[in-house]
């Protein structure tokens, strides 16, 4: 009998921890997704554990309260911290520093420290125009001299700061803060205020840049105590799910059930609808005692979302259509497409709440500080239009509320204006091209097609599931589901001025650059099966720098510049062999998924340039980067190699199918003798190495996959017997090494790798510890690609994408499906 209750508790305790592992369904969790500048996540498993951010990480808050019965309920967001500056940082204001590019001597972080032979100048410091003391050499020394007149009134000091790469601050004379690594924007570092002196004080940074782009900021804030009272109840969260388009959430709201509903509608078959910058949020409530009960639903949207900094000062305006109630907020400044780069968000354009009038709801503008207790005080009265950090609020009455649910929803939308800037040209978004076109009406059209939209969801979350349930089981349609808004969102859609389609990625916090050739390659696999002009319009920049005589090389470019202006390569080095390889197969791999060579006759002499320089360049290449760049130049890289033979096969292919077979047959047979020499190189007993003739070495050659995707032929089946008994010997808790020099991967790779595996058990133990980092990875930001496989923990890059990689075996049988 004690057996019987001991096992009967082992098996209840195993249930409650596997239903405590499988509570969490993402490390974030998509809730507006339409672009890289109109992206809002929730980092936290339930929806109340955390203010929601843009994909950086930046506070972009959204909150959701339901009253019922007069009982208010928090299911959405957590509020936003509020910061009261004590010394700004050059965020706010310019200040005086003393610095040195040259090693100091003696203690330079003393507060009595003389500085003799420093220079003076001006914050903001780095390498970028904006800067008013320009910063390239490898280190600085900074020293910024402040009074303080009282602490009493200090709730929690920290430290604000922003650097790059490598940051150690001292606060008279005593070192406070050290971290090797950029940091994410601005960090705050808790500081004991008993630190701070009454009078002068002396804040000490020295900052390294190892490379790549400088920045040295600091300053302090005292962070402010909550707003929102302790009574306010929270939401109990049932349960998250999450599909191809939407991220759903089940309450309990005492005696009201309430679901809500992000639906961002990215169908890629309807290019109109996927650039439509609308969002719904729906809300359904039903009572659950079999009584009725009065509820209303309140819903507060931060001015942040248009802004890249919240101390930039906005304006908020309520207007109405024939059909909506709107919200409407942007800065003051408006400055169109200005800035650039990595870490940055949108600040000019407006972003838009609409309600439809069916729906009664009250709208009114606030404080964000305010929002809250307006809501639960009664209060519909606007009180600012200006300043930072406003509320769009939102009131919507549900009325009395039984068993029967009673659905509503609202929109949320972003204009802005210009999308990109393309040589030069400043570009409209894709559905407003010809400039006729408004956001209202958009948001119109939106509310109109609400029903038919949902539909249209609904069809794609249930066929895209099913499809990678069928390519590579339940493990693989999760992953593949997190991947899809997450890689759409990091992408624009706008017509060149010559009436192409672009489809413009930015490289999210990995660089900033936009249309990068070593990005799109591997976010290839989503759009090939979805809408190949998607990945046309991926490609088609690259081929114009090329062909325009903008970029003059025997290779393809590796971007177009940095996000927003795509006016050339701005990446300091080239990747010649990366590049022109992937330009050739993804150009293969579009004619193969249209069943048509019309794209590669378009571009066949810039194609035949390029697969000329991988037949001269690309079988042993020089010492060069790849797109795993992160790790260094390499010389003789076994896997760039299969790239170039894989590229020079697929212009064979391509070739063929052009009706071109003396060329055809050329270049197929320059591929295969290349097969056989690699095999020599790279031979080592049980594997192939990382570069040539260095044995002890391995790494990932995903590159192979295209071999079998695309039906090349190029590789004898022994090649992928070998590489995969190897790598699945060579796995971590958390997935398979890039290499054998590093313990960290990068995921999609790993499902490229898996792709080719010779059979479905090898792709399982290939795939299973992906999902494991999915739903385990400490690090709570959009899915990260680049993660540590002893712990899972992110080791860089975030929200990019790259990951409709995933979508590997799904293209491999779509394009393989026997007719």
């Amino acid at each position: 009998m004690r057996k019987n209750l001991l096992f009967g508790f082992l098996v209840l305790l195993t249930s409650f921890q596997y239903a405590s592992a499988q509570e969490r369904k993402a490390p974030s969790y998509p809730l507006i997704t339409h672009n890289t500048y109109f992206s809002v996540w929730s980092n936290s498993d339930k929806l109340t554990g955390s203010t929601t951010t843009h994909w950086t990480g930046a506070e972009q808050s959204l909150i959701g309260l339901i009253n019922v019965d007069g009982t208010d309920y928090r299911f959405l967001g957590k509020e936003p911290e509020n910061f009261r500056t004590i010394l700004p940082a050059s965020d706010e204001k310019s200040y005086a520093v003393k610095y040195t590019e040259t090693q100091p001597d003696g203690d330079w972080t003393a507060a009595q420290y003389a500085a003799t032979g420093w220079k003076e100048g001006m914050a903001p410091i780095g390498d970028g125009r904006e800067n008013k003391i320009r910063w390239r050499s490898h280190d600085i020394w900074i020293r910024r001299a402040f009074t303080i007149t009282q602490t009493d009134d200090i709730n929690k000091l920290l430290l604000k700061l922003s650097w790059d790469d490598n940051i150690e601050v001292s606060l008279n004379g005593e070192k406070i803060f050290d971290k090797v690594g950029v940091s994410k924007g601005y960090e705050m570092v808790p500081l004991e205020k008993s630190k701070l002196k009454i009078g002068e004080n002396i804040l000490a940074m020295h900052v390294v840049n190892t490379g790549g782009g400088t920045r040295a900021d600091m300053g302090l804030v005292d962070k402010e105590k909550p707003a929102i009272t302790k009574e306010l109840e929270v939401a109990d969260q049932k349960n998250v799910s999450i599909n191809a388009t939407q991220t759903i959430y089940s309450f309990k709201c005492g005696k009201v059930d309430l679901d809500v509903t992000f639906t961002s509608p990215l169908i890629l078959s309807d290019l109109n609808l996927l650039s439509r910058p609308v969002s719904y949020i729906a809300y359904k409530v039903k009572a659950n005692d079999g009584k009725t009960h009065n509820v209303k639903v309140f819903f507060s949207a931060s001015t942040d979302l248009a802004v890249n900094k919240p101390t930039q000062p906005v304006t908020a305006t309520k207007y109405s259509t024939a059909g909506l109630s709107i919200l409407k907020a942007g800065t003051d400044e408006q400055p169109i497409l200005q800035k650039n780069g990595d870490d940055v968000r949108i600040d000019w354009g407006y972003v838009y709440i609409a309600a439809p009038k069916t729906t009664g709801a009250t709208q009114f503008i606030t404080t964000g500080r305010g929002s809250v207790d307006a809501f639960r005080k009664g209060s519909t009265e606007t009180t600012d239009t200006k300043g930072t950090r406003l509320a769009l609020n939102t009131i919507i009455p549900f009325g009395k509320v039984g068993a029967v649910a009673v659905s509503k929803f609202i929109e949320i939308g972003y204009d802005d204006i210009y999308s990109m800037q393309y040589f030069k040209t400043n570009l409209r978004p894709w559905w407003n091209n010809s400039g006729k076109e408004t956001i209202e009406g958009q948001l119109t059209k939106a509310a109109t097609e609400y029903p038919v939209i949902l539909q249209k969801c609904s069809a794609l979350n249930k066929s895209l599931y099913a499809d990678a349930i069928k390519s590579g089981g339940k493990a693989y349609a999760d992953l593949c589901v997190l991947a899809y808004r997450q890689s759409i969102a990091a992408h624009i859609l706008v017509k060149s001025p010559q009436g192409e389609i672009l489809w413009f990625s930015k490289e999210n916090f990995s660089g900033g650059f936009v249309n990068t050739v070593d990005v799109t390659y591997p976010s290839a696999p989503l759009y090939l099966i979805y809408n190949p002009k998607l990945m046309q319009g991926m490609l088609n920049g690259i081929f114009y720098f090329s062909e325009s005589g903008k970029f003059d090389h025997k290779f393809a470019a590796h971007d177009l510049g940095s996000y927003p202006h795509a006016n050339g390569q701005t990446y300091g080095e080239g990747m010649p062999v990366e590049e022109s390889g992937n330009m050739t197969i993804l150009t293969a791999a579009i004619c193969k998924a249209q069943g048509s060579p019309a794209y590669a006759k378009l571009h066949w002499k810039t194609l035949t340039t390029w697969v000329d320089y991988l037949v001269q360049e690309g079988f042993d290449p020089a010492n060069q980067l790849c797109t795993d760049d992160f790790a260094g130049h390499l010389a003789r890289n076994a896997n760039l190699s299969v790239k170039a033979i894989v590229g020079i096969g697929c212009y064979a292919q391509m070739a063929d199918a052009l009706g071109e077979k003396a060329t055809a047959t050329k270049y197929r047979a320059i591929a295969k003798e290349m097969v056989g020499r690699w095999m020599k190189l790279a031979g080592d007993k049980d594997h192939y190495t990382l570069t040539f003739e260095n044995p002890g070495t391995w790494s990932q050659k995903y590159n192979l996959v295209w071999d079998k995707v695309l039906g090349l032929d190029l590789f004898p089946q022994s090649v992928y017997d070998t590489e995969t008994k190897y790598y699945i010997s060579k796995q971590n808790e958390f997935g398979l090494p890039l290499d054998s020099r590093r313990t960290y991967t990068k995921s999609d790779w790993i499902l490229w790798t898996a792709t080719f595996a010779p059979t479905r058990k090898e792709f399982d133990a290939l795939v299973d510890p992906v999902y494991k980092y999915a739903l385990e990875t400490p690090t709570r930001v959009p899915l990260s690609d680049w993660h540590e496989t002893t712990n899972g923990k992110q080791t860089g890059f975030q929200a990019r994408s790259v990951i409709g990689g995933y979508y590997m075996k799904m293209l491999h049988d779509k394009l393989n499906a026997k007719k």
